[in-house]
Formats: C-alpha cells, structure tokens, sequence
C-alpha cells in the first residue's frame, strides 16, 4: 500500500473506543512512585512484593491505531478516552506506522499470524529538530510559535489536510 494522501476533510468523524483509553501518570521522585505504589497495592489487596516495568514517558499525542485482518483500518485521538477523533488518514502519513502487518517469507508465505482485530496504543511524536524547524518557518511567516513537541504532533494529526501532517515527519 502507498501513503499517499487523500483529499482534506472537512471536519473529523467521533468515533467511540471499543476499551476505554487512559491517560499514563508521571512521577517526578521516588516518594511519588511509593505513594503510587502504596494506592495500587491497597486498591489491588496486594500484600506481597510486585514487579514492575518501568520507561521513559513520551510527550506526544495518545492514539489508537486499529488493524484488521492484518491491515490499517482506523486510527483515533484519545478524545475524552471514551470517545475520540478518526485522524486514519493523518496516522497513514507517518512512515512508522505500517500499513500492513503480514509479512510474507521467501516463498510467498504468510510467516507471522495475525489477529483478525488487533489494537495498538500509543504516542505520535515529533523531533525536537523537527519542532525547530516548523517554528523557524512559522517565525519568518509571523505564525504562532508551537510551545512544545506534544503541541506540535497534535496540532499536526488534527489539521484537516493530510498533506501537512505528512510534511511534519512525526513518528509513532
């Protein structure tokens, strides 16, 4: 499949999340993540030690990329986490999503199964150099300024025309 882009749209269609999208918390000391911890075990009844994965929290803008049999149906904006944005044609823009998850082996065959419904969640990003240069272009045509990478990468899925989320070269 290419990435080409479709025509703008007029306005963006709601569309409702099969599971409810939360937001991730952030912690900024050791006492926040023992008091988080201490919420978790209480509401949980967890009495025992637990283990935990930990990571680097992206800021960039939560989405919901939705595959069916394999290919790139719907993608959509956290909304209010009930309900959000079909921005498909915006994500299809971004080279790291992929369009299609089958992958073929040497002899043409289908190497990898896939479910008929999958969902993935997580974060549209922009570079920091990239940020530099849309606000470089905005100062010299007396734009507004993007505040930061988050601004930038929602304010890039949430244009009406595909094209210009294409130019912004954001990652998933």
């Amino acid at each position: 499949e290419n990435r080409v882009a479709g025509k703008p749209l007029d306005k963006f269609i709601k569309v409702e999340h099969k599971t409810r999208m939360l937001s991730l918390n952030d912690a900024f000391s050791y006492e926040e993540l023992y008091d988080w911890e201490k919420r978790i075990k209480k509401l949980l009844g967890f009495r025992e030690n637990v283990n935990y994965f930990c990571e680097i929290k992206f800021d960039g803008l939560a989405v919901s990329l939705i595959y069916e049999n394999g290919k790139f149906a719907r993608g959509a904006t956290r909304g209010d986490g009930f309900v959000g944005e079909d921005i498909t044609q915006n994500l299809k823009m971004i080279e790291s999503i992929p369009l299609s998850l089958i992958r073929r082996g040497v002899g043409g065959e289908v190497n990898l199964e896939i479910p008929s419904y999958l969902e993935i969640r997580g974060e549209a990003l922009l570079s920091k150099r990239m940020l530099a240069k849309l606000n470089l272009f905005n100062e010299k045509e007396c734009k507004p300024l993007f505040a930061n990478t988050r601004n930038a990468a929602a304010g890039s899925l949430r244009q009406l025309d595909p094209e210009l989320a294409k130019e912004r070269h954001l990652d998933f």
